[in-house]
């Protein structure tokens, strides 16, 4: 039987599967070779805008009084922010050298509405440089309404309310990581400002049931996204002098640098990744086997593997899925934990019900249970199964599908070891596998490589 590797956050397990297994993998990019020189290389040849430099001297301001705001992204991302691909020492090390004070530099972590990070969470992924510069470093928080500016209203009715210091600063910077998204087309770009760096009132329209629900928010989709668009206009009303972001592979090795305008330089950026992302998918299957990468530190970020599978599973179909949930709280907010468990009583069909309906008050973060529920849409929830060590056995009992804990024998169940993941998954597939056969069916198996990450489109056979 064939043996695969699964990327299981910062570690990796080997799992066995069938004979016949189908691996859908996309294609792999070539990592740049030089990093450190690639990075340079793009923030002084930027894409569709003017240097720093230029930016800086445009601002009608001496040097030594601007404030400058460098918008990150925060630890469900792996940005390379640290080490020889580092993108964020460079930047700030350019600045310093065209004159600008460390003082007057603030570093913010788009948290968007996810939790504020610990300082340790900070050390770990943050280049040391950066501390002993004495550079400010602070998390974004959507509900602290002080911190918050009001700019106005979109086109599509958006209450937009932004990061005060982000607004207020002279010169604003956005970095990121650009990858396929199931909701935006395309992470990286606008988002670390939409939703990145938003108050938990403006998440209402850009990621209520009517804009997720719509064909066109799906992944590398841009034109008619109304979630990308609705993204954008909120970020240009915020103001974007300069972005940084990058492309990875599957090691997380960077494999291009695009630096400049806003849209420009992204555009580019969502154009490479479309040249590698795609799997061709001629097929469905009765079985697949996926993961929650990196991002997947909690459920409700496991989310984006569920979504990405859909294509891949016959309706009725057994989907089972590895997790590394190791985050503080492996499932999610309590405004997820309530609403996944919603989810889990009362199924997809009445939980769209629910949330569409005009005496539902919106509530934070339905927008990740709804993506949730496309999946249970295509699979009924006994025919999931979710393989994670580190979900206690009361957490499990909010969740949808099957606990994968409970597929080990009893003293090895919820113990946190890593291999335990490896077990749940061989014995996950080896009971779907009893079951078709001994319905008569010989099943089809797939694995996907790359969790969330790959992007499988049905070709027309």
């Amino acid at each position: 039987m064939p043996r695969f590797t699964i990327g299981f956050g910062d570690n990796a397990i080997e799992i066995q599967l069938p004979n016949g297994t189908h691996c859908l993998e996309m294609s792999k990019p070539t990592p740049i070779a030089k990093p450190k020189d690639a990075v340079l290389e793009g923030i002084h040849n930027p894409i569709g805008s003017p240097g720093l430099a230029q930016i800086i001297d445009g601002k009608g301001k001496s040097v030594r009084e601007l404030t400058v705001a460098i918008v990150i992204s925060d630890n469900t991302r792996p940005v390379p922010y640290t080490g020889d691909s580092g993108i964020l020492a460079p930047i700030i090390d350019e600045l310093i050298e065209l004159g600008v004070r460390p003082e007057f530099i603030t570093i913010i972590v788009a948290t968007g509405t996810h939790r504020e990070l610990s300082e340790d969470e900070l050390a770990a992924m943050l280049d040391p440089s950066i501390f002993d510069k004495r550079i400010r470093v602070v998390c974004h928080d959507c509900r602290d309404e002080s911190n918050l500016r009001f700019l106005g209203v979109t086109s599509r009715g958006t209450k937009v309310f932004i990061n005060k210091l982000y607004v207020e600063s002279d010169v604003k910077i956005l970095t990121g990581l650009v990858e396929s998204h199931f909701m935006a087309g395309a992470s990286g770009g606008r988002k670390a400002v939409c939703p990145g760096l938003i108050g938990e009132d403006s998440t209402h329209i850009f990621h209520g049931p009517e804009f997720l629900s719509s064909p066109n928010s799906a992944d590398l989709v841009l034109e008619g996204n109304p979630c990308h668009e609705e993204s954008l206009e909120v970020a240009k009303m915020a103001g974007v002098d300069f972005i940084v972001n990058v492309t990875l592979d599957d090691e997380f090795r960077l494999t291009g640098v695009y630096a400049g305008d806003l849209e420009d330089a992204h555009k580019k950026a969502v154009e490479r990744i479309q040249e590698y992302v795609t799997i061709p998918l001629r097929e469905t299957y009765d079985i697949v086997v996926t993961h929650a990468g990196f991002v997947g530190i909690n459920h409700y970020q496991a989310g984006k593997a569920g979504v990405v599978s859909i294509p891949t599973i016959k309706p009725g179909a057994r989907l089972i899925m590895a997790a590394n949930t190791v985050d503080k709280d492996p499932v999610g907010s309590a405004y997820y934990r309530t609403l996944i468990h919603l989810l889990t009583l009362n199924g997809a069909k009445d939980y769209m019900r629910l949330i569409t309906s005009k005496d539902w008050n919106f509530i934070p973060e339905q927008w990740q249970v709804q993506m949730w529920s496309k999946v249970f849409s295509r699979i009924p929830m006994e025919n999931f199964t979710f393989c994670a060590p580190h979900i206690s056995q009361k957490d499990a009992q909010i969740l949808p599908g099957i606990d994968g804990n409970t597929l080990l024998p009893a003293s090895r169940r919820y113990s946190r070891n890593l291999d335990d993941a490896k077990d749940m998954v061989e014995l996950a597939v080896a009971k779907a596998m009893r079951e078709y056969k001994e319905a008569g069916v010989e099943p089809s198996v797939a694995f996907l490589k790359d969790g969330p990450y790959a992007v499988p489109v049905p070709v027309k056979s």
